[in-house]
């Protein structure tokens, strides 16, 4: 369903601007490519992903090295690698080589000592910072959110004694104060410390529900009826409809109506995949459909949030609805590596 109305968002996006006249063939694209690798995975065995694991977190790093370098930049963000008929985005595989890094690192871990314990958090964070760092200089902001809810979630399933969590919540809350601190009384400060262009980045984070773009979408979700269909009318522009405010076209395009038949479609995905989660014994597939669970979750919460201005536009697409081939392939190659039957 979700897919469905994902591709009736794109055939009508090419009537709002030349720039989306190629999205639907490409969307379309992106499907069967993406269908084509569940089904590989769905009937291999994916044991060998997890064992080496650590060699595709390692290739996906140097990918995310090389973007930097021969990158192309799209809307001030250098995060795809340009190969002439479509671009690939290393910041989106890297959720995928990360999840299953964790799921193989995580759960086999025991501890004999607080000093073993304190290593493994050295660990954790490291293989988490490495990634972000250089995401960071792309910059994709949403890419970065969603590796610490990875090494989050893989924390809280470890054999890690949760008094721990306690000291790291401790350390983020001395931590954010005193930036904070610095950020509202002492802006100067802060600025010789992270530079202008971070501090200019971190404005745009507080500016929420400020610009053109926000405001548009806010009307759109605001002015639509209950039920609407207008492929072949533009409506309100949204610059970025079909990505990242591709919940406030629905709205232009199918009315209130479209926008709550998305939300039962997740419920029931996000309802299936819990009890999927519940249901299974081994360790490492285990963490993983957890891993999968929250990036799937925290896109739509945030996603929806970022329509609506009550989260910073940071890049965060809407799962199996947002236009983009990257972040859909990598969904597919999630649900593959889930449901294989090896």
């Amino acid at each position: 369903m979700l897919l469905t109305i994902s591709l009736f968002l794109m055939y009508h996006a090419k009537f709002i601007t030349n720039t989306f006249e190629h999205h639907f063939e490409k969307q379309l694209l992106w499907f069967g490519v993406g269908f084509f690798f569940f089904i590989i995975f769905h009937f291999v065995s994916t044991k060998p992903l997890f064992r080496y694991s650590f060699l595709f977190y390692v290739m996906n790093v140097f990918l995310l090295i090389l973007v930097l370098k021969i990158g192309k930049n799209i809307n001030g963000a250098t995060a795809w690698i340009d190969f002439h008929y479509f671009s690939f985005q290393p910041s989106e595989l890297m959720k995928l080589s990360l999840a299953l890094f964790l799921a193989n690192f995580v759960p086999n871990k025991k501890f004999k000592n607080w000093k073993e314990e304190l290593w493994f958090l050295g660990e954790i964070l490291f293989f988490t910072l490495l990634p972000s760092i250089f995401v960071f200089l792309e910059p994709d902001t949403g890419a970065i959110v969603f590796y610490f809810f990875l090494m989050i979630v893989a924390l809280w399933n470890s054999n890690l004694r949760k008094r721990w969590f306690l000291v790291i919540g401790f350390c983020l809350f001395l931590l954010l104060g005193t930036f904070f601190y610095c950020y509202f009384f002492q802006k100067d400060f802060l600025i010789s410390i992270i530079g202008t262009s971070f501090f200019y980045r971190v404005e745009r984070l507080f500016s929420l529900g400020s610009g053109m773009q926000i405001e548009n979408a806010k009307i759109a979700l605001g002015s639509a009826p209950w039920f609407r269909f207008s492929i072949l009318e533009t409506g309100i522009y949204i610059p970025e409809a079909p990505t990242d405010f591709v919940f406030s076209l629905t709205a232009n395009v199918f009315g209130l109506f479209g926008n709550m038949l998305i939300l039962f479609s997740y419920f029931l995905l996000d309802f299936y995949f819990l009890s999927f989660q519940k249901k299974e014994k081994g360790k490492e597939k285990k963490l993983f459909v957890s891993l999968f669970l929250i990036l799937f979750i925290g896109s739509q919460l945030i996603n929806i949030a970022m329509n609506l201005g009550l989260f910073p536009i940071i890049g965060i697409p809407l799962p199996f609805l947002s236009y983009g081939g990257s972040s859909t392939i990598v969904l597919f190659l999630f649900l593959g590596i889930i449901f294989s039957r090896k």
